[in-house]
């Protein structure tokens, strides 16, 4: 576990307003991004760090979960929580995926927009679309919700009504 010797180095701060489990969310970022924790590194179990720092298992438990789903963390049932390497390509498409996303990032900035602004105007855009995505599609005038398969999206399901013209529930059964 990259130079650790002894006690996690944690210490929270009561009199901060920052809930404890954010402050350990916070510091393990920092000791990934400085290198005291490396790509691969185990970190303590829940429970023994919870024991070590003592604070409640509840509230490491919570910081694990959150940094597994930010991507810093992964877990493997029966063996613990490894640090996960960000540096890794995320697959064919990571270079393009990144300069798309940093000529997005750049834009934003020179509207005047700080990077944590632009992630949560970028997370709200992207749960709108997601709710857009989500609303059901209807053949013509009717009642029917026409499934269109995954990647069809909204332009997959108006082909399928017109094609389907007023057969009904055999669209409906089709489309399923």
């Amino acid at each position: 576990m990259g130079e650790q010797n002894g006690a996690f180095p944690f210490e929270a701060d009561a009199d901060s307003s920052v809930p404890l489990w954010v402050q350990l969310r916070k510091r393990i970022v920092y000791l990934i991004g400085s290198g005291y924790f490396k790509p691969g590194d185990q970190l303590p179990k829940i429970r023994e760090l919870a024991a070590d720092i003592s604070i409640n298992f509840n509230t490491v438990n919570k910081a694990y979960l959150s940094l597994q789903s930010d991507g810093y963390l992964k877990s493997v049932r029966g063996k613990g929580v490894f640090v996960t390497d960000l540096g890794a390509d995320a697959g064919a498409q990571g270079g393009e995926v990144e300069a798309v996303l940093d000529d997005c990032l750049h834009a934003c900035r020179n509207l005047g927009l700080s990077y944590d602004e632009a992630v949560a105007q970028m997370t709200r855009r992207a749960m709108r679309l997601k709710m857009a995505e989500a609303q059901p599609q209807r053949a013509g005038d009717s009642n029917i919700i026409v499934l269109a398969p995954e990647g069809e999206g909204a332009a997959g399901a108006g082909a399928g009504a017109a094609a389907g013209g007023s057969a009904g529930a055999g669209a409906a059964r089709e489309a399923l």
